[in-house]
């Protein structure tokens, strides 16, 4: 077990509500999202982008654009980049909007005000103790060049030769199509949102308990399955592109040959004294160095439990439908994540906040910061290392994950690098051991 660790991290930006869902859009920038409703409370509605980089010492992010979604909360999004734009599909109650997310690069000291919706807030800047910079509608240097230029704030006259050549990437969004995807009676829901690997479909589930598959990126329904009795918390698809995964709160998991339209498992296992759990959360990961081979994970708690919650993190054969590992967590899971090469996976709790970094493929644990949020956790995502759309940020830690919640922060935990010795000096140090033993053997008359 991984020794409980004090966060290095932590915090890396605060928005001004809730936060719900949390996905990459470029292998440097975060987008996450959320909302206060539609209720008239005075919080906002919508998502904002950041650009993370590494300053030497810890994550530091920068504030790009925010978008205000009116009275409609984003409570979950997908991501797909093409090559010269990004698709944003979000959920708003019962329709999926799509944005198109532009990318423009900036050059010099030009203004770029225009990339930022005009929502009201401070004109100021301010750094605070974190490194966590946020930018005022007037704001037209990000900083983020100055460190990778290594440009003190002191030497004006070189930060102001250098701005005249700077290029940086700013986003212009811009709403497109909208689907209604849930056909509830009474309060129809989107839960959650997928794009297949090679951005030929999308999937849709919420609270009528309909799988929905649709052609990307036109929204077109080809399928309508009837997958659960209650509404569906999660779906995702296999890395091939062939099959979905669906879990529901009629405590079923199920998994979908899409091509051939029908179930291809159901996914069983024996619980703890007989108790009823439901699945929480589930998603697949490739197995490293292996793109035509991958592993599916998920997440249970237990149902109606009085007294002390106890989760599981599993790990399944999905070819076979069989679970392989799974193990125990003293506390309810609310949040589940794996990193694009499927070397680790990521869990948030549901009543402490905590987050934790697992080995993929034998579920150890590898670090822990309790009480990373004040309430539970939303939403996990890695920063990719593979992400074609840019090189991975560079930094000392063997991996980073970020985390969201309610409580309207946006968090970084990163996994140091872990001191191994090569293979031949632990060689030559057994054979020193053995010779050792044997001159004192040898010396003592043994």
């Amino acid at each position: 077990m991984a020794p409980t660790r004090k966060a290095r991290d932590g915090l890396l930006a605060r928005v001004n509500f809730p936060l719900y869902a949390v996905e990459m859009l470029t292998s440097r920038h975060v987008l996450v999202a959320g909302g206060g409703g539609s209720s008239k409370t005075g919080v906002a509605n919508g998502f904002e982008i950041y650009e993370i980089y590494h300053n030497g010492t810890h994550f530091c992010a920068e504030e790009v654009v925010r978008h205000e979604t009116g009275a409609n909360v984003v409570m979950n999004c997908a991501i797909r980049n093409e090559s010269r734009r990004s698709y944003l599909l979000a959920g708003q109650e019962s329709h999926c909007q799509m944005y198109f997310v532009n990318p423009r690069i900036i050059t010099g000291n030009e203004d770029d005000a225009t990339t930022v919706d005009k929502t009201p807030r401070a004109a100021t800047e301010r750094i605070n103790e974190n490194g966590v910079r946020k930018r005022g509608s007037n704001a037209t240097h990000s900083g983020v060049e100055d460190l990778r230029n290594g440009i003190s704030p002191n030497n004006k006259k070189k930060k102001e030769d250098l701005n005249a050549n700077l290029k940086r990437i700013r986003f212009d969004i811009k709403a497109a199509d909208s689907v209604q995807t849930d056909f509830l009676t009474e309060e129809p829901l989107q839960r959650v949102v997928r794009i297949s690997p090679d951005g030929r479909l999308m999937a849709t589930g919420g609270t009528d308990g309909h799988l929905r598959v649709w052609t990307f990126p036109q929204m077109v329904q080809t399928e309508d399955f009837n997958a659960h009795t209650k509404e569906i918390d999660d779906i995702d698809f296999s890395p091939d592109s062939k099959f979905i995964v669906t879990i529901s709160k009629d405590a079923q998991c199920f998994i979908w040959d899409i091509h051939n339209s029908k179930q291809l498992h159901k996914l069983n296992w024996d619980t703890p004294e007989g108790a009823k759990y439901l699945f929480k959360r589930c998603r697949y990961g490739t197995i490293e160095a292996q793109s035509d081979k991958y592993r599916l994970f998920t997440i249970t708690n237990p149902l109606g439990k009085v007294g002390k919650q106890r989760g599981f993190l599993q790990q399944w054969d999905s070819t076979l439908g069989k679970l392989r590992v799974a193990i125990a967590i003293d506390e309810s899971l609310a949040s589940l994540a794996v990193r694009d090469d499927g070397r680790f996976v990521a869990i948030g709790t549901m009543f402490s906040g905590s987050v934790s970094i697992y080995i993929a493929f034998s579920l150890q644990r590898v670090l822990h910061i309790p009480n990373a949020h004040s309430m539970f956790v939303t939403g996990l995502e890695f920063l990719p290392i593979t992400n074609a759309e840019g090189p991975p940020i560079s930094c000392d830690a063997e991996a980073a994950v970020l985390s969201i919640s309610v409580d309207n922060k946006v968090c970084i935990h990163s996994l140091q690098h872990r001191h191994t010795i090569p293979a031949w000096v632990a060689v030559l140090i057994i054979i020193a051991m053995l010779f050792g033993v044997f001159i004192l053997c040898s010396y003592l008359g043994i």
